[in-house]
């Protein structure tokens, strides 16, 4: 057997490869907390792909077909993700070797770098096949650090998934349970409406708890774990965007002055969305942008209030309450709107411009089929909402 000449920056290369790969995979898997450096991998390999991604899919002309794309980025994203820690991994591994000398023994054919990444790949996936060997006491390390850091990146990856799946599932879950509050698309002005019955104010004392601590969660997970952003919901009318907008939308009205509503309930879970509004924006490097029209003109401010009242609820109105509210609007309007830009999502009107169905009054079968729902359902939600 030959032997090569040591490349010192070979070697260097290596190790400062699998430095970098093995800091980024500790930082997003294991470390939770938010890392604000400007250089990350997993950063960069975001900002790029989803770029791209966005792109090729919006040129697609239905709806539909654009929202399922979109939603195959994020799981999609993370697979890739751990794909290319582990190619950056064993390339590193494999300079190192080279950079050492290529000190093995391979049947057959002269060592070289192919050999070296040949040896690097089977040693981190714990293959052991031994059909290429260490001879060198370098090797020798190289290769048992190798095995060692494999075993540990499968086991962390295996625990990490279902963890950012559950997490997923977690979020959807009061998602989901907005849909007959507030209906599809959420709104503020559905969702006061909905909680005008007698009691109803106890019950919407109750689901902004309910959201305060959904709201800390999302900003807890999506900082430690950014990925969660790109994952979509199951229905393409809904999304964690538009659902955490109608919650901030519904604490700026019942704060403006909901007579015998909930105020201090809804500054507590305005703060905390607020809170989490802006860190998210600051994690995906969104600036506020002013919105290209006024979501709540005040023409429909006036409808809001007309339909609340006709319900029973009186919303506050006047110079000085109708200026509170637009102060509200513009400590989280502009970030959720770039947020929103980002994501490719969309932001919800303040009140349903057009009387539809939700999501549970629907079935996929009647919708393929042209059939039409059963009439009495929406005269349910009715008058029970």
């Amino acid at each position: 057997m030959s032997h090569m000449i040591p490349v010192p920056g070979a070697f260097a290369a290596g190790g400062a490869i699998f430095l970098i790969v093995l800091w980024d995979a500790f930082e997003a898997i294991i470390l939770p907390r938010r890392v604000t450096r400007k250089f990350r991998l997993a950063r960069l390999f975001y900002r790029s792909t989803w770029g791209m991604w966005r792109f090729v899919v919006c040129l697609i002309p239905t709806r539909k077909t654009r929202e399922a794309l979109l939603g195959f980025y994020g799981p999609l994203s993370l697979l890739v993700l751990v794909g290319v820690w582990a190619v950056g991994l064993v390339l590193g591994f494999g300079l190192m070797q080279y950079g050492a000398g290529s000190a093995v023994a391979v049947t057959g054919s002269q060592p070289g770098f192919q050999t070296d990444l040949y040896l690097s790949g089977t040693t981190f996936f714990t293959l052991g096949l031994g059909d290429v060997t260490p001879r060198s006491n370098l090797a020798r390390l190289l290769v048992v650090l190798e095995a060692g850091f494999g075993f540990g990146f499968l086991a962390a990856v295996i625990g990490y998934l279902p963890f950012i799946y559950g997490s997923f599932s977690k979020r959807e879950v009061n998602i989901s349970l907005l849909d007959s509050r507030a209906g599809t698309p959420p709104t503020a002005g559905e969702l006061l409406r909905r909680h005008s019955y007698a009691q109803g104010q106890d019950a919407l004392r109750a689901l902004l708890k309910d959201w305060e601590l959904w709201c800390a969660e999302l900003m807890e997970s999506h900082l430690s774990y950014p990925v969660l952003a790109y994952f979509r919901s199951q229905h393409d009318n809904q999304s964690w965007i538009a659902s955490l907008t109608a919650i901030l939308d519904t604490c700026a009205l019942v704060i403006v002055g909901v007579e015998g509503a909930c105020e201090k309930q809804a500054e507590l879970t305005f703060a905390i969305a607020r809170h989490a509004v802006v860190d998210l924006s600051q994690v995906f490097g969104t600036s506020p942008k002013p919105l290209p029209h006024d979501r709540l003109p005040a023409q429909e401010l006036r409808q809001i209030r007309e339909i609340l009242a006709q319900h029973g609820m009186k919303l506050h109105d006047g110079e000085q309450a109708d200026h509170k509210l637009t102060e509200l609007r513009g400590m989280y309007e502009p970030y959720i709107h770039a947020l929103a830009n980002y994501l490719n999502q969309t932001l919800p009107p303040w009140m349903i411009q057009k009387k539809g169905k939700d999501n549970w009054q629907t079935t996929a079968w009647a919708q393929s089929a042209g059939l039409i729902e059963n009439e009495v359902a929406p005269a349910v939600a009715d008058d029970h909402f």
